[in-house]
């Protein structure tokens, strides 16, 4: 499994993660079909796994992906020892919709919630805010975050769907290693709005959410010939072609697709085979219009 630093953290992790979201929305496998999903992904080489608290159907199921994958861990008979996982805290799921909430109160609970549904007994490897609330301050929300980190609650901090000016803002309060923000070829903001370019610069691993446009996408990927060509070439899928454009984009991107069956994670695997040149990524950005 090919590896890559996790910000400037000093620490490893595969060069491709695992997405939990799909194991625990309303139409989420059995727990035994998602846990041996993420054994799966595990035997695979896979080192780096992301949830959060609003992984689940709603708010009285809330934490659920985190349990899952602490239990699925627990239960796996290999070394396990490598493994990070990622968390975020900051959306709510009312009657399974979604809704930000920065409230300083509300984001010490779930930290400690998320603490305890991951094991409770080391650091939450990664926490990351999940979406500033404009009826926060950054600094008022992250407030709590550090003093988790102080508290030996967190080890690293993250933020997901922030601004350049957001992520700085951040960074004034506590050590930031990494930003998710939403990236695909039909949803490039990222490249034009300096957060690739800044995580670049500043050495923080960008992890792109929806790597493959979404459910709906993920289902036409086939309709683009460039993806289907391309993928007929090298023997791999469309899905494959995708992902490795992500991470020729730039080396600080681990893409994190999500998966809920063992077949949809051993295809994500294979994209660490792929490699893209030049000219396949300028087609790619051209021809992967609606």
């Amino acid at each position: 499994m090919k590896t890559q630093q996790l910000g400037n953290t000093g620490i490893q992790v595969s060069a491709i993660g695992l997405g939990g979201m799909p194991l625990s929305l309303s139409d989420r496998p059995s727990e035994a079909d998602a846990i041996a999903v993420i054994h799966k992904a595990l035997d695979l080489g896979i080192t780096f796994i992301d949830t959060a608290d609003s992984y689940c159907k709603d708010e009285s199921d809330k934490h659920h992906n985190e349990r899952l994958i602490y239990k699925a861990l627990q239960q796996y008979s290999g070394d396990r020892s490598q493994v990070k996982v990622a968390t975020k805290g900051g959306l709510m799921r009312p009657q399974g919709s979604w809704t930000r909430n920065g409230n300083p109160q509300h984001l010490r609970q779930t930290i400690d919630e998320s603490y305890e549904a991951l094991g409770g007994a080391k650091p939450i490897d990664l926490w990351q805010y999940h979406a500033p609330d404009p009826e926060y301050a950054i600094e008022e929300s992250l407030a709590p975050v550090k003093e988790a980190v102080e508290a030996g609650k967190i080890h690293y901090v993250g933020v997901s769907n922030f601004s350049v000016e957001q992520i700085q803002r951040a960074r004034d309060v506590v050590e930031i290693v990494s930003v998710q923000n939403q990236y695909n070829p039909w949803h490039r903001q990222p490249e034009t709005d300096g957060t690739l370019a800044y995580c670049e610069r500043e050495g923080l691993t960008f992890l792109p959410w929806s790597p493959l446009g979404g459910s709906r996408r993920v289902k036409s990927l086939s309709y683009f010939s460039i993806l289907t060509e391309l993928a007929k070439e090298k023997g791999v899928s469309p899905h494959n072609i995708v992902l490795a454009w992500l991470r020729a984009k730039s080396p600080c991107i681990l893409p994190i697709p999500g998966a809920s069956k063992i077949s949809s994670i051993e295809n994500s695997v294979k994209t660490l085979e792929v490699s893209l040149t030049p000219s396949e990524i300028e087609q790619i950005d051209r021809d992967t219009t609606d």
